[in-house]
């Protein structure tokens, strides 16, 4: 039996902007409003279901992509000025990290979630 993760909740301040904001950092279509949820669909099909919440604690969530798509993600980073590091802790800012023979980077969204761009799986 295969068993494949379908979607996500993530909570928000503001469903639509944090949608909108990983959209474009990631170069994804935000889907339309359905009931509480801002879906935003990844190229494997899972759905990270925005909702807007309070009092939630910041949440890690990891996407792996190629090595183009990075070098295209990467850049809207630095052209948001965005800050970015080389790890979870966010101890190595400006900088990003060559894991596994790949490149990752990480930033945080409106929410203070911890975002992870990645080109190699972790081992």
């Amino acid at each position: 039996m295969a068993v494949d993760l379908n979607h996500t909740i993530v909570p928000s301040r503001d469903k639509r902007a944090s949608a909108e904001f990983l959209g474009e950092i990631l170069g994804l279509e935000v889907g339309k409003d359905w009931g509480p949820f801002t879906p935003l669909e990844t190229s494997n099909g899972v759905t990270l279901d925005y909702m807007e919440s309070d009092g939630f604690q910041p949440i890690h969530y990891c996407f792996i992509v190629t090595e183009q798509e990075f070098d295209e993600i990467f850049e809207r980073i630095r052209e948001r000025d965005l800050r970015y590091w080389a790890d979870p802790g966010h101890t190595k800012p400006g900088e990003i990290n060559h894991l596994f023979g790949g490149r990752g980077v990480y930033f945080d969204d409106p929410n203070g979630h911890n975002m992870e761009v990645i080109t190699a799986p972790y081992a």
